[in-house]
C-alpha cells in the first residue's frame, strides 16, 4: 500500500508542476475575469459617468416643428438655423456632433449625422436620446400624451413558464438557466479529458522508454496502475475545484457588473459536491479506458489514434435531450441539459460507456 501512495504522490506532484497543467488551470479564470474587465471598460467608455463627458449634440431642422423635448436624459440638443452654422460650431468644438432632419424625413426616415472622431458604432445613450427626441416631436399634438408615451415604450415583455399542472415552474429557462449547466458540463469534460489523457500519455512514454520494465521490477501492475489513476485523478480534481470556485465568483461578478440575463443566474449551493461526484465517476470511467488502451498498444501514437472519437463521446449526453419515445424529437420547450435522466440521454451514455 505504501508503494501505491508513493506513486500517487509522484504522479500528482509531477503533473501539477507541469507548465501546461498550470496554464490550463488558470486560463479559464483569467479569461472570465478579463472578459468582465473588458466589458466594464467598454461600458465606462460608452457611458461616461462624468457629466462633462456627455456629448453636446446640435441639430438642423429642415422640416419644422422639432423644437421641443430638447432634453433627453443627460443629453441636450441645440438647434442651429443652417447646416453651415452647425458645421462651424462642430469645427470650433462648441458641439461634439450634429444631425440634420431633412425635408423628406417623414417619408424616408433618414437622419444624416456628422462628427469629427472615428467610432465603431453609435453610443447607446446617443441613439436612445435621438430616437426619443424625434418620437416626442412627431407625436406632439397628434395623440393623447399618455398614448404617446406608450408608443415610445410599447411593452415590457415578461414571459412565465408553467409546469404540467398549470403552476409557475421553478425552472424558467432562458439564457440564465443554460449558462451554468453548459459551463459546468464544459469544464467537467475538459477536466476528465485532460486527466485521463495524461494517464495514456504517461503509460505510452514509459513503455517506449523502457521505464515500465524497471518499475514493474519493484511494484506490481495493480499498484502501478492504481497509483497512476489516483495521482492523476487527484490533480484533475484539484483543477476541477479551482474552476468551479472561479465559476462561482465569475457568476456573481457577471450578475452585478453586466446585469440583464446574467442578473438572474444563480449557482447551485451543492455545485462543489456535484462537481466532485461527477468528476470522480467520469474520470474513473475514462481513466480505466485510457489505462487499458495504454497497456495494450506498443507506442503512444497508436493509443492516441482514437482519442478524437473518445473526446467526442464525452459531451454526447449533454447534447441529447428528452424526446418523444416514438418520434425521437425533442420538444421545443425542454431544456436539453437540465434533464439528464431522459431516455435518450441515459441510452446514449450507456452506449458510449460500453
Amino acid at each position: 500500500m505504501s508503494k501505491t501512495w508513493l506513486i500517487v504522490r509522484h504522479e500528482f506532484l509531477t503533473l501539477v508542476k507541469r507548465k501546461g497543467f498550470i496554464i490550463m488551470m488558470i486560463m479559464f479564470p483569467l479569461i472570465g475575469f478579463g472578459a468582465i474587465g473588458i466589458y466594464q471598460i467598454v461600458q465606462a467608455i460608452d457611458n461616461p459617468s462624468d457629466p462633462g463627458d456627455v456629448p453636446l449634440i446640435g441639430y438642423v431642422d429642415e422640416v419644422g416643428g422639432f423644437e421641443g423635448y430638447t432634453s433627453q436624459g443627460n443629453i441636450t440638443f441645440t438647434l442651429f438655423e443652417t447646416e453651415d452654422k452647425a458645421t462651424d460650431a462642430l469645427l470650433a468644438e462648441d458641439i461634439d456632433e450634429y444631425f440634420v432632419i431633412p425635408g423628406d424625413y417623414v417619408a424616408s426616415g433618414v437622419i444624416p449625422r456628422y462628427l469629427l472622431e472615428k467610432e465603431l458604432e453609435v453610443p447607446d445613450e446617443t441613439r436612445w436620446a435621438m430616437r426619443a427626441f424625434l418620437q416626442s416631436n412627431l407625436l406632439e399634438g397628434q395623440i393623447n400624451p399618455d398614448v404617446a408615451e406608450r408608443v415610445k415604450s410599447p411593452m415590457w415583455l415578461q414571459s412565465t413558464r408553467l409546469d404540467e399542472e398549470g403552476r409557475i415552474a421553478s425552472d424558467q429557462g432562458g439564457a440564465a438557466a443554460f449558462v451554468v449547466p453548459f459551463l459546468f458540463g464544459f469544464l467537467l469534460v475538459m477536466a476528465i479529458g485532460s486527466s485521463s489523457g495524461y494517464l495514456l500519455q504517461g503509460l505510452g512514454e514509459e513503455k517506449e522508454n523502457r521505464i515500465m520494465e524497471v518499475l514493474l521490477s519493484s511494484v506490481s501492475t495493480r499498484q502501478l496502475l492504481a497509483g497512476k489513476v489516483l495521482g492523476l485523478g487527484a490533480a484533475g480534481l484539484l483543477q476541477m475545484m479551482v474552476w468551479l470556485l472561479s465559476m462561482s465568483v465569475l457568476v456573481r461578478l457577471a450578475s452585478g457588473a453586466i446585469g440583464g440575463e446574467f442578473a438572474s443566474i444563480q449557482m447551485p449551493q451543492n455545485v462543489m459536491i456535484l462537481g466532485i461526484v461527477y468528476f470522480v465517476l467520469g474520470y474513473l470511467l475514462f481513466a480505466v479506458l485510457q489505462a487499458g488502451i495504454g497497456a495494450m498498444v506498443p507506442r503512444i501514437m497508436t493509443g492516441t489514434t482514437g482519442a478524437p472519437v473518445r473526446c467526442i463521446s464525452m459531451p454526447m449526453p449533454l447534447r441529447t435531450g428528452p424526446g418523444d419515445p416514438k418520434t425521437c424529437r425533442v420538444p421545443s420547450g425542454k431544456n436539453r441539459i437540465s434533464e439528464p435522466s431522459s431516455r435518450q440521454a441515459v441510452a446514449r451514455s450507456k452506449a458510449f460507456a460500453s
